[in-house]
């Protein structure tokens, strides 16, 4: 029985990672002291915008998928011309959340979409591979120390300390979400940082590297949150 095309248009908005960041996001909010209401909005707002990354990235990479991944929703015959559509009605849709949050919070939030978007699109493959995700993490305190709710941002930005930890735990994601795609990567000729850093040490060195890191990296945001905190 073949799958409904509802379905595989969900599949491939990613819905794990957008779930992941929407609780994530929400959960830094409500840490650092956000109303429900504007909790609720964060990851209202985080959850569209992944959704747009997640359709972006399957259109980006489904003349690949088609020779690697046949289990992709667009290898398994949702038409291009739909994903496209619910893009389009997401954009639509996470500019006034984004704007909701205040200006400055606002563009911020933004500013993650397009970065993360448009750096899968051309350094996916490319040594400067972590430029995008180190760049949209730094954004995400931004994100949260400027926004409100109905617009009314606030003016107070995130610590130095926080954005910091933030963009090295964007380097810790990467590496750790490019492992289990390695292979595919190497048999089509990529070059992405995870690759030039895995034929160096190895895969189960790295993973172990990246790993320690990023555990290092949480915790140093914990202990960030209750020092310095976000702002």
């Amino acid at each position: 029985m073949p799958t409904p095309p509802a379905v595989l248009l969900l599949q491939a908005a990613q819905p794990r990672h957008a779930i992941t960041a929407a609780i994530g996001l929400g959960a830094a909010a409500a840490v650092s002291g956000r109303p429900l209401r504007e909790v609720g909005l964060v990851a209202a707002t985080v959850l569209v915008g992944q959704g747009i990354i997640g359709w972006s990235d399957d259109l980006t990479d489904r003349r690949r998928d088609e020779r690697h991944q046949p289990t992709k929703p667009l290898v398994r015959g949702l038409d291009p011309g739909t994903v496209w559509f619910a893009l389009t009605c997401a954009v639509l849709l996470v500019v006034p959340l984004s704007v909701a949050h205040g200006r400055r919070a606002g563009l911020a939030y933004l500013a993650v979409v397009v970065v993360s978007a448009v750096g899968d699109r051309f350094l996916h493959a490319r040594p400067l591979s972590f430029l995008p995700w180190v760049v949209s993490f730094a954004l995400y305190p931004a994100f949260l120390a400027y926004g409100g709710w109905n617009g009314a941002g606030t003016s107070t930005p995130p610590t130095v300390a926080m954005t910091a930890l933030a963009a090295a735990l964007g380097l810790g994601v990467h590496v750790l979400t490019a492992l289990p795609g390695l292979v595919q990567d190497h048999e089509e000729g990529e070059r992405s940082l995870p690759m030039l850093l895995a034929l160096r040490i190895g895969t189960p060195r790295l993973l172990l590297v990246a790993g320690v890191f990023t555990a290092l990296v949480v915790v140093g945001i914990f202990v960030a949150g209750r020092t310095v905190g976000l702002t």
